[in-house]
């Protein structure tokens, strides 16, 4: 069995992963580089393997930098078969289908041609099956079977056996536990196991200090009739913080202040939770528990939804103190650098940072204490509060990756560090040598290693 490396390695996004036993070839992930001009560019570069000869790809869960290069893929020559679970397939269709015209701008800025166009998303999907956790499929030597991996609604990790070995890809594990999804699920017996590590040299902070954090900022936000925005990624993260202002005003601990979710694919996503939310599958017992009781657990007083790009222009002329969460979530894209561009200026209001910043991303340079920001070709000064809650991250912090790996530490043949910059996956590999005693490594992109 061969382990070849052709994405995310040294790198957070990108994910894909190509495992070959016989004349069987199936990849984990098949995901869009994300973040710096370099990563882009890596996009338009054909695939280190035939599409033609994959027999099927098995994803872990539907962030683009895991489901991102699946149309261009199909472009290329792909005809097999793509297993995920059923939100995973319900998010990935919405989400291509949204992404579709920002990577033809980005084509267009590179002077390439597009990487797919919508009909290759539409013929893409009957290939697509849904499979639960836990019901094993067989693809040639290979038994696959998803686990919950607790990173966002419907994410595994896959346990893969064939030729008498057990290989086991972590995708994004997650940050648990988590305010409405299940918890990640642990796996004791593998021979080898790929890890994420897009934390792996930090620690969150826990549940109730990131609330606490939230509150406060949006207490602040009332008292200098300021405007709160939270550049927020369309999946998961917008989810979360609309469960958590949900709790946080129906327990009367933050004043109700229009709050704007101004971002049409959160909107569509948020749809899709609805959908799973009467099903104890994929929500914790606490999320079960409220909905019963008949709580909208994605909707409160004062929410509004802005669908349209009038209705998102309109939020303007609202007065403050008002509360802003749109995309994209590392502020490279969408609504919020609209928001940005009116607000950053001004030291009533307040910025907050919820999940990870790629290198080179507009967000980072926020984060980062940068003086000002150039944003639509203006220069725009940065006054305005910024704060960062990493305990939003739905990936697992140091610790959590620790926890996720020791089950496993005394069967680990070799554990490879993936989905992480240097400066995260190498102290992370070093950690798990010194208190757990695994081999672990980080792989190069292109890499191959035989199991």
């Amino acid at each position: 069995m061969r382990l070849t490396f052709c994405g995310g390695a040294r790198s957070v996004t990108g994910a894909n992963y190509l495992l070959e036993s016989g004349d069987t070839k199936i990849l984990i992930d098949c995901g869009l580089h994300q973040g710096g001009s370099y990563s882009e560019k890596q996009n338009f570069e054909p695939f280190p393997y035939k599409p033609s000869e994959i027999t099927a790809v098995f994803i872990t869960h539907a962030h683009i930098d895991h489901v991102g290069r699946l149309p261009q893929f199909y472009r290329a020559g792909f005809r097999g078969q793509i297993f995920s679970t059923p939100p995973t397939k319900d998010f990935s269709e919405v989400l291509l289908l949204d992404s579709e015209h920002i990577l033809y701008e980005e084509a267009e800025k590179h002077k390439r041609p597009p990487l797919y166009d919508i009909n290759d998303v539409i013929r893409l999907m009957p290939l697509w099956h849904k499979v639960s956790y836990h019901n094993r499929v067989t693809i040639g030597n290979f038994v696959i079977e998803f686990y919950d991996a607790g990173h966002i609604l419907g994410s595994a990790s896959i346990f893969i056996e064939a030729e008498g070995k057990k290989i086991v890809f972590s995708g994004d594990l997650g940050n648990n536990p988590s305010p409405f999804i299940k918890s990640t699920e642990y796996i004791e017996n593998a021979d080898y196991a790929l890890i994420e590590s897009v934390y792996g040299n930090r620690l969150h902070e826990d549940l109730a200090k990131r609330k606490d954090i939230l509150e406060d900022m949006i207490e602040e936000t009332v008292k200098t009739k300021g405007t709160f925005m939270i550049p927020a990624f369309a999946l998961e993260r917008t989810q979360e913080m609309i469960f958590e202002l949900n709790e946080l005003v129906e327990n009367g601990r933050i004043p109700r202040i229009p709050v704007f979710i101004d971002s049409p694919l959160a909107i569509r996503l948020t749809s899709v939770y609805q959908k799973y939310s009467q099903d104890p599958t994929y929500f914790n017992s606490d999320s079960m528990h409220l909905i019963e009781k008949g709580d909208a657990i994605f909707n409160f007083p004062g929410l509004r939804m802005t669908l349209t790009r009038h209705q998102s222009k309109e939020i303007s002329e609202v007065p403050p103190p008002k509360v802003i969460i749109a995309g994209s979530g590392m502020s490279n894209a969408g609504r919020i650098l609209r928001h940005e561009e009116q607000y950053l200026s001004d030291h009533r209001n307040s910025i907050l940072i919820v999940g990870h910043q790629a290198k080179g991303s507009l967000g980072r340079q926020i984060l980062d204490g940068a003086k000002s920001v150039r944003i639509y070709g203006n220069e725009i000064p940065v006054r305005c509060r910024v704060k960062s809650i990493s305990g939003y991250s739905a990936h697992a912090d140091q610790t959590q990756l620790l926890k996720w790996v020791s089950p496993m530490r005394l069967n680990l043949k070799r554990l490879f560090i993936v989905q992480g910059e240097e400066d995260q996956a190498v102290p992370l590999a070093q950690k798990i040598k010194d208190e757990l005693a695994v081999e672990a490594e980080v792989p190069s992109l292109g890499e191959s290693v035989v199991l």
